[in-house]
């Protein structure tokens, strides 16, 4: 079983993974930057770390591979377990452990597990197409010099001796110029291509994302409706029943979901223009998780959650 293939996928949607019994990946969002030194302009990211303190299994690596290779969750439980067993006999022995597009982990003299993370892909998929840029320095203050040096050769009394050198001359210091400035624009010019380039391959990809998207249907299962003490309507976690391009078919569903038992409701409109319905609204990140686990597994498999500040 390839469990990192698992995590990488997850890590995409979810600000923590747990691996239970060894530890947890942890996304965090970070801004894009430039490095003054290389002039070199960094898209926004997700910044992987680890944190072994967190070993609790809440579920969500189960539930995945249990869906993706259709097997029940408790045989992926039983899967998880044997592969953490093998992950710890080999950093026992001093092996240095390669989670692919995720990073290193090995321990230390301490018996303490070090990790360090590798970028070979961008988790953040708002930065979709948006890749490492460099550019040459832009020197603007030598060239302003240098004009002005030409500008002192030009000489300000015309005489009709020197009428015809200093016409010369002046056409030289304005094709040394516009020779300059060429430069900048090619530079422009180039930078412009890029951001056509991602603007359009984001543009797609979005795209492809809405027709899918619309294509869904939401499915229930017929499975006994599930009685969740659902309390708080509040907090930043937010369980995903389905998005509809059609507000009406939102009252539907949430109909149907409060004759099941759930405080349902809609949280507004997406980005792709649907309208969002949720199960419930939590301020507990585990809170949610749990009951996250408990809808997938009992009433509708489809169900995701969201994390956003709603205003």
């Amino acid at each position: 079983m390839q469990l990192e293939t698992y995590i990488s996928d997850l890590l995409y949607r979810y600000e923590c993974v747990t691996i239970p019994e060894f530890g947890a990946f942890l996304t965090q969002s970070v801004s894009a930057t430039i490095n003054a030194d290389t002039n070199t302009f960094h898209a926004p990211k997700k910044v992987v770390s680890f944190n072994e303190q967190i070993q609790q299994n809440d579920g969500l690596l189960a539930s995945y591979i249990a869906d993706v290779e259709k097997i029940p969750f408790e045989v992926a439980n039983k899967k998880i377990a044997k592969r953490v067993r093998l992950i710890k006999s080999y950093l026992t022995e001093g092996e240095t452990l390669t989670f692919k597009n995720i990073g290193d982990i090995v321990l230390n003299k301490e018996g303490k597990v070090l990790f360090e993370p590798t970028y070979q892909l961008n988790y953040l998929t708002d930065a979709f197409g948006l890749t490492q840029l460099s550019s040459t320095e832009v020197k603007r203050e030598v060239y302003k010099r240098e004009a002005e040096k030409i500008e002192k050769v030009v000489p300000i009394s015309v005489t009709p001796e020197k009428r015809a050198s200093r016409s010369y001359l002046k056409y030289a210091a304005v094709a040394l110029i516009a020779l300059t400035l060429g430069g900048f624009g090619a530079s422009e010019f180039y930078v412009n291509q890029v951001e056509t380039h991602n603007q359009i391959a984001q543009e797609e990809a979005e795209k492809q994302l809405d027709t899918k998207i619309q294509q869904a249907t939401f499915n229930l299962n017929p499975l006994p409706a599930v009685k969740l003490n659902v309390t708080k309507q509040t907090g930043n976690y937010h369980i995903i029943a389905g998005a509809f391009r059609v507000e009406e078919n939102c009252d539907k569903i949430i109909k149907g979901l409060k004759v099941d038992g759930f405080k349902a409701r809609k949280i507004g409109v997406n980005k792709y223009g649907l309208h969002q319905v949720v199960y419930a609204s939590y301020e507990d990140r585990l809170e949610a998780l749990r009951a996250l686990r408990t809808i997938k597994r009992t009433h509708n498999s489809d169900a995701w959650l969201l994390v956003k500040e709603l205003d």
